[in-house]
């Protein structure tokens, strides 16, 4: 072939290349052109709901396009995340999700065949404390005397969770231990499945997080025993830590983060970041924020990465050591 007309067909490839390259860049600057579908990892209630919809009204003002939320409860959070991980990473198929479905299940469910690789971590949202609740027939009106109670019945006492592998059964996994009783774990489609377990008096008890269940603590609905992290929560200041009833050390939160399929164009993801930063920091938000008890992330995309890597480390060391991996 002639210089001259391999020459002419490089620039042409060449020129082509960046006609494309542009092209995928400008269709990336005017993300969102089109809805963008946010699934959250619960049921219609649960803290990923309560928080997206909550981000997503906001994101829809903000950028210009529909976020339309989309409840895909389930199994702890594997159900959704496995949507999510499979989806075209464009964008435009996004997950709130917490460390349940992106680190313990990996872990302790058999049906969770993803991996934290298989995810694009946009930013850290909120984290979560849990609080006990019980239902108001439980004769125990402190941790102490729920702990003297189910010892006089081990196994005969029930507790709820979001399903098997989920944030609430660790948690009570670890209470449980620490505590010396022998809880039988009922579990749920959802966070909102374990409080209606709790209303309707299906279960004992149950570790969920402060949105679904802070109206209900205030009626007097579900008594609350104890928040599951080290400080003491501005909108339960009465309801003392698990640490304070001397189970020192007790802390585990759940973190809320903005997750997407691996592979997500980065320039797609600096909007994203920008712009949930931006909404979190809001007067309205953040005041909407503290009345559900959710402790919003200052620096939510720094180490969000690193996080999800440490968390299925910390939870994995916790499962081996309690022995809750499926027999």
């Amino acid at each position: 072939m002639p210089v001259s007309t391999f020459g002419r067909i490089s620039a042409a490839a060449a020129i082509g290349l960046s006609l494309l390259l542009s092209a995928a860049f400008a269709d990336e600057q005017a993300y969102p052109a089109y809805p963008v579908r946010v699934i959250a990892a619960s049921a219609p209630g649960g803290n990923p709901d309560v928080l997206a919809r909550l981000l997503g009204s906001r994101l829809s003002e903000m950028l210009g396009n529909s976020f339309i939320v989309e409840n895909v409860p389930g199994a702890g959070g594997v159900i959704a995340a496995k949507q999510v991980a499979g989806a075209k990473p464009d964008g435009y198929t996004l997950m709130i999700n917490d460390s349940g479905g992106l680190a313990i299940n990996i872990i302790m469910n058999p049906d969770a065949n993803y991996r934290v690789e298989d995810f694009t971590p946009i930013t850290a949202l909120a984290t979560l404390p849990t609080v006990l609740v019980i239902k108001p027939a439980v004769p125990a009106n402190t941790l102490a005397e729920f702990v003297v109670l189910a010892k006089s019945k081990p196994g005969k006492m029930s507790f709820g969770s979001a399903g098997a592998g989920s944030i609430h059964q660790l948690t009570m996994a670890i209470f449980a231990q620490r505590a010396g009783i022998d809880l039988l774990h009922v579990p749920y489609r959802g966070g909102s499945g374990l409080v209606n377990g709790l209303l309707t008096g299906e279960i004992d008890a149950g570790w969920s997080g402060l949105p679904n269940v802070i109206s209900l603590i205030h009626s007097g609905k579900l008594r609350a025993l104890c928040l599951s992290v080290l400080k003491r929560d501005e909108s339960l200041p009465e309801v003392p830590t698990c640490d304070e009833l001397g189970y020192k050390g007790f802390n585990v939160a759940t973190m809320l983060g903005l997750q997407g399929p691996a592979g997500m164009p980065p320039a797609v993801v600096a909007r994203l970041q920008s712009a949930v930063a931006k909404a979190l920091r809001e007067p309205a938000m953040a005041k909407r924020m503290v009345t559900l008890g959710i402790q919003l992330q200052e620096d939510g995309t720094a180490q969000y990465a690193q996080f999800m890597k440490d968390d299925l480390e910390r939870y994995a060391a916790v499962i081996k050591a309690l022995d809750l991996r499926p027999k």
